[in-house]
């Protein structure tokens, strides 16, 4: 059983919208949301590069949806702010180039019920995913990772909302926070990084005030004490960035898309991918199962790792890892979990309607930010602690 470190610093980092690898996600997840919203049944797998004045659209896409690649792609890029033709990449003077197919017929039986050697709707693929969450902050996220995101979302916000005020900045931008846990819990953050992209004219000074009223701001006043680091723009410059800067790739950013590194990660990148693919939706199964565990207060905080076989609908396993947080036994957990949730691909998608973004969410809205910790999206509900709770009664006593 894994046990609580007794006094530890630990460090998330966040990346913006703006960023090249999440600008990719960004495209690669309008254009799954723009599919699903015309045909449910769509089926995308869908990865886009970034570089100087080039967008690159590839993948395997079976769908009856009518989707303008092009227009889907840069109508991202414009709202993310890469709107200026000096800079390198721009909405109005990048090209698209789109090479894209159907799904392989060999995984669309696998994942098509009725089609393979099962009745069921089997998984797209074999592997493994996790599902954390903690009562360390009200989001039930690791603290690192969730103010890092709030840190690059909030410059996001001003530099939308107030173009005038905020003209020194471009969309690029990282932000990592270092935070001092003592028994399990987190107590001062100790250090902020911020490279921020800007225009050539911006006061250096400027931009560190804001950073330190961004961090009042986001960051709890019970977390922020006098030891607190700053480190803005530590290379002294940041004017070239965005794709210009550096290529991006869709999926490159799987630790910042999920717990900022607390916790274990199965390998596979959600973005551009259709909820038949089980890296995406086991993943989100996992958190809103483990989400809804510690809501009930079974635990402090909790793990929880579902591996598959392609085409094959029941998982090949379920483990709990509560820390040594459990009220009751982790293997008792497992039953539990298992008595309230379903784990079959197809169950998933009915269970959290994975199938018909659009409506109050988007895939796209996962793409920056983080996938979980924000209320919007339905693997983030707190609707089954209740039940959890009332399963969990019978092995009380047992422990």
């Amino acid at each position: 059983m894994s046990k609580i470190k007794a006094d530890h610093i630990f460090t998330s980092e966040s990346v913006s919208e703006g960023h090249p690898d999440k600008l990719c996600d960004a495209v690669s997840d309008a254009i799954v949301d723009a599919c699903l919203m015309q045909d449910p049944e769509s089926r995308v797998a869908c990865e886009t590069l970034a570089t100087t004045d080039l967008l690159v659209i590839s993948g395997e896409i079976t769908t009856n949806a009518q989707v303008n690649w092009q227009k889907v792609a840069l109508n991202v890029v414009r709202d993310i702010g890469y709107v200026d033709g000096t800079i390198g990449f721009s909405a109005d003077t990048a090209k698209v180039m789109v090479a894209v197919h159907k799904q392989s017929p060999d995984i669309s039986q696998g994942v098509t019920a009725g089609m393979g050697l099962f009745s069921e709707q089997g998984a797209g693929d074999q592997g493994m995913m996790f599902g954390y969450a903690s009562n360390e902050t009200e989001a039930y996220m690791p603290a690192t990772i969730y103010y890092a995101h709030r840190i690059v979302e909030e410059f996001a916000r001003l530099r939308k909302s107030d173009p005038e005020k905020y003209r020194y900045l471009r969309p690029d931008s990282k932000s990592q926070v270092s935070i001092r846990y003592s028994n399990g819990k987190p107590v001062a953050v100790t250090s902020v990084v911020l490279s921020h992209q800007h225009t050539h004219d911006m006061p250096r000074e400027w931009l560190e005030a804001e950073t330190r009223r961004v961090v009042e701001q986001v960051i709890p006043a019970s977390l922020r004490t006098e030891e607190i680091r700053y480190f803005v723009n530590p290379t002294g410059r940041f004017e070239v960035g965005g794709p210009h800067g550096d290529t991006g790739l869709t999926g490159r950013k799987i630790i910042v898309d999920t717990y900022g590194g607390v916790g274990s990660h199965g390998g596979g990148a959600f973005s551009g991918k259709d909820p038949s693919k089980v890296d995406r939706s086991a993943a989100y199964m996992c958190r809103y199962a483990a989400k809804n565990i510690v809501g009930a207060k079974l635990a402090d905080k909790c793990e929880i790792q579902v591996a598959y076989a392609i085409g094959v609908a029941e998982p090949l396993s379920i483990n709990v890892d509560t820390y040594g947080t459990g009220k009751i036994s982790d293997a008792d957990l497992e039953k539990v979990i298992r008595e309230v949730f379903s784990f079959k691909p197809a169950e998933i998608i009915k269970t959290l309607d994975l199938k018909h973004p659009g409506k109050t969410w988007c895939y796209r809205d996962a793409a920056a930010y983080g996938h979980f910790g924000r209320p919007q999206f339905p693997w983030e509900k707190l609707d089954k602690a209740g039940a959890l709770a009332e399963a969990a009664r019978k092995y009380a006593d047992k422990r």
